[in-house]
């Protein structure tokens, strides 16, 4: 799920140094591109900014595409580590201006495919509409459902429906209504369908005799007001591991 959209108006201004192969990966994420923008299908287990690792983050990768002398694009919202899909950014400071009110504002629609367990929610679509707070765990944050009255509640609400089922399993389409940091994966928990793989909130780590190796939960598609005019859609195939894992439990 996406996080809270970062400062799309700030870069770094020290560039970072990208090995070959690193350039060659983050181009090759590429699904959209033009003078004002940059979409990418951003795979799982890379973190799109602050990672704590050795390894660049999207955020850092995204020097590939800088000119000489010029900043990077700008990331207009993030995806947690482990969700894969279609991730913006700009090219330019107006177009970060114009898509960061646009998030702002709500005006950009994110759909969303995951796995749950152990079968559809019922009813088998609707709205989760309820409140989260964030838990301070150590050096972990999680989120958490709570009363609309609790001092940290922050509104949340997304819409679901189901697409397939299968024994011990369902596969869900999601649109997050709202921006909390792990919405998706906590309403989903609160009504006893958890994500598969998500171990943080209780999701299964085998179905049907799959093992299940990451989160599933993908970001299909990003609908959006383009800087230059006019509406645009952006689309991201789902990952093997996830397409896989849909076909062997027959949820296609």
């Amino acid at each position: 799920m996406s996080r809270r959209p970062p400062r799309p108006d700030r870069a770094p201004v020290t560039p970072v140094k990208l090995s070959k192969d690193e350039i060659a990966f983050v181009r090759g994420l590429v699904i959209y591109q033009d003078p004002h923008i940059v979409a990418l299908n951003k795979p799982s287990g890379l973190s799109s900014q602050g990672g704590r690792g050795q390894v660049h983050t999207l955020d850092e990768l995204l020097w590939a595409f800088a000119k000489p002398g010029k900043a990077r694009p700008r990331l207009i919202h993030r995806l947690d580590r482990d969700t894969s899909g279609v991730i913006l950014t700009a090219r330019t400071k107006p177009a970060a201006g114009f898509l960061g009110k646009a998030m702002m504002d709500r005006k950009i629609a994110k759909t969303y495919r995951a796995i749950v367990t152990p079968g559809p929610p019922e009813p088998r679509a609707g709205i989760i509409d309820a409140p989260l707070r964030r838990d301070e765990q150590g050096r972990e944050a999680y989120m958490r459902v709570c009363p609309a009255d609790h001092p940290d509640a922050e509104a949340a609400r997304s819409r679901y429906s189901t697409l397939g089922e299968a024994p011990g399993a369902a596969l869900l389409e999601l649109d997050p209504l709202t921006g909390r940091m792990h919405q998706l994966r906590v309403h989903l928990a609160s009504l006893g369908r958890p994500i598969a793989g998500d171990a943080r909130y209780g999701g299964a780590l085998v179905v049907g005799g799959h093992p299940v190796p990451r989160l599933m939960l993908h970001a299909a598609a990003l609908a959006f007001p383009h800087p230059s005019g006019g509406e645009m859609r952006v689309e991201a195939p789902l990952p093997q591991d996830m397409a896989g894992l849909i076909a062997g439990l027959g949820l296609g």
